[in-house]
């Protein structure tokens, strides 16, 4: 990248005009750099008392915890944190709801990553730990930190092994993410692909069968889940993609009697993970 031209005249070294970094200047671009924020720059925060008390208890390396001044119910959790020699802070609350990123600290936020990347060799070796056939959940450029978050906690909740996301158009584990899933990271692998094509081309070889979640795909209740199976969920809105689809195993659907048709990624995420459960008992 070339470095920019400055101009020493008045008022000291600024960049010429046209060196100068572009406004946005359309609701896309916009759009875009509320999404870069949400899933990036706030990676280090973990919020929330679950969150919070999950990644103590799992171990993981925090180098702070900022607690507001007054918050009641804490002191298992500061106990906790001496126990484990990590800094504590007391500070406004303010400071927080500044800080915040999921808008619900809970008057708690640890500064540390909210958690490892693993691999799909990892999530496979956990179900075979645990003498169980795999279960996953494949994200199809889910955006949101928020339905990832929840999918990560429904995933562990309900038995399954782990859960993959692509390297780009992907939502990430940012505090928000943390924040939803509940302290569900510190126990269920989150492996990251380079993308969704070569995640299912690597669990087919392994032996694991794709089930795509889309409209017009078989009842779930008539798909047999007491297999290795990764479950594939699509994009908020557009569901999955075309690439993925043509590569499933099965198309499996939810039979639905509503007027809208489509549920929340996270929902529809839930209710699949729920069917496997109840058939492998």
């Amino acid at each position: 990248m070339d470095k920019p031209r400055y101009n020493d005249k008045k008022g000291g070294r600024k960049p010429y005009r046209n060196d100068r970094p572009k406004r946005a200047n359309s609701a896309f671009a916009a759009m875009e750099q509320l999404e870069h924020n949400d899933t990036a720059g706030d990676a280090g925060l973990i919020e929330g008392r679950n969150a919070v008390w999950e990644a103590l208890q799992s171990g993981r390396q925090l180098d702070k915890i900022l607690i507001a001044q007054g918050a009641q119910n804490m002191g298992h959790i500061l106990s906790a944190a001496r126990a484990a020699g990590v800094a504590i802070q007391e500070c406004d609350r303010r400071k927080l709801d500044k800080m915040t990123v999921t808008g619900s600290h809970q008057g708690i936020i640890a500064q540390g990553a909210a958690a490892e990347y693993k691999t799909i060799d990892d999530i496979l070796e956990l179900a075979a730990s645990r003498g169980e056939k795999p279960l996953l959940v494949l994200c199809d450029g889910l955006t949101d930190p928020h339905n990832l978050g929840a999918i990560i906690r429904s995933c562990e909740v309900l038995g399954g092994h782990g859960v993959v996301v692509p390297r780009h158009r992907s939502a990430g584990l940012n505090a928000a993410c943390a924040k939803a899933a509940a302290g569900a990271l510190e126990h269920l692998p989150v492996a990251k692909c380079a993308n969704m094509a070569t995640a299912i081309k690597e669990l087919q070889e392994k032996g694991v069968f794709i089930l795509a979640a889309d409209m017009g795909g078989r009842p779930a209740a008539d798909i047999d889940f007491d297999m290795p199976c990764a479950i594939v969920i699509g994009a908020e809105g557009s569901g999955v993609s075309d690439g993925v689809r043509k590569a499933a195993d099965i198309i499996v659907s939810i039979p639905q009697k509503g007027n809208i048709n489509s549920l929340n990624a996270s929902n529809a995420a839930a209710i699949l993970l729920y069917e496997a459960v109840r058939q492998r008992g």
